[in-house]
C-alpha cells in the first residue's frame, strides 16, 4: 500500500452534526468512506470531500465490512436497515440509546449474521477529531469486533471498551451524563442565588470552580462505601448534620426569591434516609442515601 492509498474502508449511515464530524475525521485520516443519509444533500457535500455517496442503505452496507450507525434514534435503525443483508458485517452503533436498546440491538444483529458493538459518545461534534479536547467513545459488545477495528474507531476520538455486555456502553454514557446534569443543576442554583445582588457571576465563577474541585473526593468516597456498604467509618460530616444544614439552604433560596426545585429532591432523599431510622443512619455518610434510589 502506498502512502496515498485509501486506508481501511468503512461505511457510515447518518450525517447529522455528529455523523458529519465523524465522517470528516475518517476522510482526513485517509480512510475510504461510503456514506448514506436520508436527505441526500449532506451526503453530496461529503462526496465533494472524497466520500462515496450511496443511493440506499443496502448499497452503503454492501460497500464495507465495517458499518457505523449514527442515526436519529433506535427506531431509525429498523427503518434504514429493513431488508438489508447484514451477513458477515461488523456493526458499530453510535446512535444514542438505552442499555436495553443496546442489548436488543445486539441480539437483532446476531440473528442477521452480524457482529455488533454499541457505543456511547462522550463528546460534542466540535470535539471530534480534536484529541486535546478529551472526547472519547465507550464501546461494549463483541470484543473481537472492537479489537479488529480499534485503530479505525480511535480516529475520531478515544475508544474505551467497557465489556461484552452490549448495554454497558450506553449505561456508562448515561451514568456520566447524569452526574454532569446534577452538577449543572447545582451550578445553576448557585448563579440564581446571586441574581440581583452586587456579586458578579465572573467573581463567583473561580470560587465555584475551586469549591467543586475540592468536593471531587466524593466520587471516590462514594465508590468505596457502596462497595464495602460501610457508611459510618471515618465520617466527617454526617447525614444528620447535612439534613440540619439543608434548612439554611432552602430558607436562603426562599429569601432570594429563587426556586429550590433543583436541590430539594436531594435534600428530601437525605431526609428520607435519616427519618427512616435516625439512630442507625444519623451518623452515616450521605452516600447511604443513594441506596434509596434503586427501585
Amino acid at each position: 500500500m502506498t502512502d496515498n492509498a485509501p486506508k481501511n474502508p468503512l461505511t457510515l449511515l447518518g450525517l447529522g452534526d455528529m455523523g458529519t464530524a465523524l465522517a470528516r475525521t475518517w476522510l482526513a485520516a485517509g480512510h475510504a468512506l461510503t456514506v448514506w443519509n436520508r436527505t441526500t444533500a449532506k451526503a453530496e457535500t461529503l462526496a465533494a470531500e472524497g466520500a462515496v455517496a450511496a443511493a440506499s442503505p443496502a448499497e452503503a452496507v454492501a460497500a464495507s465490512r465495517l458499518v457505523v450507525l449514527c442515526l436519529l434514534d433506535d427506531a431509525s435503525i429498523d427503518s434504514a436497515l429493513e431488508g438489508v443483508d447484514l451477513t458477515g458485517k461488523d456493526l458499530v452503533n453510535l446512535t444514542t440509546g438505552t442499555p436495553a436498546e443496546g442489548r436488543a440491538r445486539a441480539a437483532w444483529a446476531e440473528e442477521r449474521g452480524a457482529r455488533f458493538v454499541d457505543g456511547g459518545i462522550m463528546a460534542t461534534p466540535t470535539m471530534i477529531g480534536v484529541p486535546e479536547a478529551g472526547g472519547y467513545v465507550f464501546y461494549s459488545g463483541s470484543r473481537g469486533l472492537f479489537d479488529t477495528h480499534r485503530e479505525v474507531l480511535e480516529v475520531p476520538a478515544g475508544a474505551r471498551f467497557v465489556g461484552e455486555d452490549p448495554g454497558h456502553a450506553a449505561l456508562h454514557d448515561v451514568a456520566l451524563l447524569s452526574a454532569m446534569w446534577g452538577m449543572f443543576a447545582g451550578i445553576s442554583q448557585a448563579y440564581a442565588l446571586i441574581e440581583g445582588e452586587d456579586i458578579a457571576p465572573k467573581d463567583l465563577s473561580p470560587l465555584l470552580s475551586e469549591w467543586l474541585g475540592a468536593m471531587g473526593f466524593f466520587v471516590g468516597n462514594a465508590a468505596e462505601r457502596l462497595t464495602s456498604r460501610d457508611f459510618t467509618t471515618g465520617v466527617v460530616s454526617n447525614l444528620a448534620m447535612q439534613v440540619a444544614g439543608s434548612g439554611t439552604m432552602l430558607r436562603t433560596a426562599e429569601e432570594q426569591g429563587v426556586s429550590a426545585e433543583l436541590v430539594s429532591p436531594y435534600v428530601e432523599l437525605m431526609r428520607r434516609r435519616l427519618t427512616s431510622d435516625p439512630a442507625a443512619h444519623g451518623g452515616e455518610d450521605t452516600v447511604g442515601a443513594i441506596t434509596l434510589l434503586k427501585r
